[in-house]
């Protein structure tokens, strides 16, 4: 399902990664123009893989970065 998730920030330029939980969640980090994380956001929280459903989506941690940390974005196990 991730692959979805990987694909979408791809299109939309952004850098991070994603993993899905024990708990049936799944948690990550986005990082790239805020417009672009913007859109990541509303993609997570309205569209998502195919096969997800999508409960609630909390965004924390939210600031300004003068570099990015990630070179791309991936999924972590």
């Amino acid at each position: 399902p991730n692959q979805y998730t990987e694909q979408e920030a791809k299109k939309l330029g952004v850098v991070g990664w994603v993993k899905n939980t024990s708990q049936g969640t799944v948690t990550g980090q986005v990082q790239g123009p805020e417009e672009k994380v913007n859109e990541m956001k509303s993609w997570l929280s309205k569209v998502g893989s195919p096969s997800s459903r999508i409960d609630k989506t909390n965004f924390s941690n939210e600031k300004e970065i003068s570099k990015l940390d990630f070179s791309d974005f991936n999924t972590r196990y």
